[in-house]
């Protein structure tokens, strides 16, 4: 792959309506905490000693190794050691942009789709796999950033393809359980519970109680296992699906009480400062 690399972005909101694709060859990783996005992401893994955590679940990365991320679950990165080769190639894909690419019967967002009981967060090509998705996401690259005649067209046709191969391997790859690292049994119980109890008063004291565990205890093995604290998972779990109802079309009232917030003003200001635009504005962005 011809070198076209960026210093890394922290930034987590696209610019672009379609697609960008980005190669990083050097850390900055470490800086990244538990969050989301509102479109699909696609991780390459290249090389350096990484594992990555996807809503409770963690992986222990090798060289090829595809994450498929979708805008609902929430996931960082996690350097096991002071690497300066950590390489990747992370695409992200607006959700609008590929929902219109998708065909009835050839659905491109069937990789991604969390209710899918076969869903798979990992794919492991095989080495045939492996050597043709570097080289093809390395085109992606060179036309993406290239400024010669039909660069952007080539772009959109390997990118397209690429979708194509994905989904495939998606369908016919088995299942990568055994590819998973156990995380904190305290902390996966804790996940499970705060997923399905969010529209509920949930404070950590609650919690300890629940699991008869002292918060104390509780609050260190969350932090270690997610890498933030419990308040602040809650918090942005709930914002995530306020989020996805707003863009439903629930109201801002609504969207508040459903999603656990004790009041609109509450999660106005939580709202506001996550993504940057008031629940109205989120709701006049999906109308436009």
């Amino acid at each position: 792959m011809r070198e076209i690399s960026q210093s890394f972005d922290p930034r987590q909101v696209m610019k672009s309506n379609e697609f960008e694709v980005f190669h990083y060859k050097k850390s900055g990783a470490e800086d990244v905490q538990v969050h989301h996005h509102t479109f699909y992401e696609v991780y390459c893994f290249l090389d350096g000693d990484v594992e990555y955590w996807v809503e409770g679940s963690l992986y222990r990365l090798k060289k090829g190794d595809l994450l498929l991320i979708n805008p609902m679950e929430l996931h960082r990165p996690i350097l096991k050691s002071d690497s300066k080769n950590y390489e990747r190639i992370v695409l992200w894909i607006d959700k609008n942009y590929l929902e219109s690419l998708s065909e009835t019967t050839e659905d491109l967002t069937k990789c991604f789709d969390v209710s899918d009981p076969d869903h798979k967060n990992l794919l492991r090509p095989d080495e045939y796999e492996r050597s043709g998705i570097i080289a093809r996401l390395g085109d992606l690259i060179r036309e993406f950033y290239g400024n010669s005649y039909g660069n952007k067209l080539c772009a959109y046709g390997i990118f397209l393809q690429f979708m194509v191969e994905i989904n495939r391997m998606s369908v016919l790859q088995k299942d990568n359980l055994k590819q998973k690292k156990e995380i904190s049994p305290l902390v996966s119980r804790v996940l499970n519970y705060v997923s399905e109890h969010l529209s509920e008063e949930l404070s950590l004291e609650k919690i300890a109680q629940h699991f008869f565990v002292s918060k104390y205890y509780l609050s260190h093995e969350f932090t270690s296992s997610v890498g933030i604290g419990l308040y602040r998972y809650i918090t942005i779990k709930r914002l995530v699906i306020a989020r996805q109802m707003l863009a439903d079309g629930k109201t801002a009232g609504e969207t508040s009480t459903l999603c656990g917030f004790k009041d609109y003003t509450n999660f106005f200001r939580a709202f506001k400062a996550e993504y940057g635009i008031s629940p109205s504005g989120a709701q006049k962005v999906r109308k436009n």
